[in-house]
């Protein structure tokens, strides 16, 4: 028998931790959305940008929402110079009225709508005791009644086509675990997932599949010197994987749900966060 000598080492490929680096290998998932049509709210930045475009990437035509038709107009730019199809769509998701209008445009526009990706939310951070009813309702009413009002608009138009659709709500860990000082914002996301799985129920029998996305804490813009800071480093120690989350973090999990892969998933939360979850208390 041939023996390894102490100093070979056997090829078992990349080394721990270079797999799963998205900036030293790239993800492609070759998830096809070709003829699809899909509607991302609160896209004029952040991950509702992210997600419009990686959406684009894999063949869907893209409707770009946000409060102001104006403030897509580069995201919309940016996906047609790369051959998408991108359409400005101006949404106030708390608006029952603004709702309807935007779900209509975008299906004259493309023949009927195939995805929806709720985005739109909004946060504060403001101790339970020094909470305002204003502040409490336009959080719950962005993040839950938009969900709501969005979602339902999109599930009528995917029915009266009669070939069904995906619902992707986007929720947060906050839905599942607490953190001081949000609760408007956690109560809403914790709604959110509930009002997933009562979609789920009464939707499927349009072939309709609504599942909630929650992301734990990925790394932006906004958000990026806070976590540069003492307190910000404190919180990713927590985190099992000792790193904050990419947005490519996300992409596989939202193109799964939104295809064909996903056909027979509906009623499921997709958290994707490290393990910050199911860190040790």
């Amino acid at each position: 028998m041939k023996h390894r000598r102490p100093t070979e080492e056997p090829d078992n490929g990349p080394r721990a931790g270079e797999r799963n680096d998205p900036e030293t290998h790239p993800m492609d998932f070759r998830v096809s959305l070709d003829g699809r049509s899909a509607l991302v709210t609160g896209a004029s930045g952040g991950l509702g940008a992210f997600f419009a475009e990686r959406l684009a990437a894999a063949g869907a035509r893209v409707a770009v929402a946000a409060r102001r038709r104006d403030a897509c107009a580069d995201l919309c730019a940016r996906i047609e110079a790369t051959g998408g199809t991108a359409l400005p769509i101006a949404l106030d998701v708390s608006d029952e009225a603004s709702a309807a209008a935007a779900v209509a445009e975008v299906a004259a526009a493309f023949g009927g709508l195939d995805i929806l990706v709720n985005n739109a939310g909004v946060t504060g951070t403001t101790p339970l005791l020094d909470e305002t009813a204003e502040a409490w309702d336009r959080i719950l009413d962005t993040n839950l009644k938009g969900g709501f009002l969005v979602g339902r608009e999109a599930a009528r138009a995917m029915a009266k086509t009669g070939r069904g659709g995906r619902i992707v709500n986007v929720a947060s860990i906050l839905g599942l675990r607490i953190a001081g000082q949000v609760a408007a914002y956690a109560a809403s996301k914790a709604a959110l997932v509930q009002l997933t799985r009562s979609m789920a129920l009464e939707w499927a029998r349009y072939s309709i599949q609504a599942n909630a996305l929650c992301p734990g804490y990925v790394e932006t813009d906004l958000n990026r010197d806070f976590f540069a800071s003492p307190a910000g480093e404190a919180l990713i120690k927590r985190i099992p994987s000792r790193r904050l989350g990419r947005l490519e973090d996300l992409e596989g999990p939202l193109l799964f749900l939104c295809s064909d892969a996903a056909r027979y998933v509906t009623g499921t939360t997709l958290v994707v966060d490290g393990g910050h979850l199911v860190s040790s208390l």
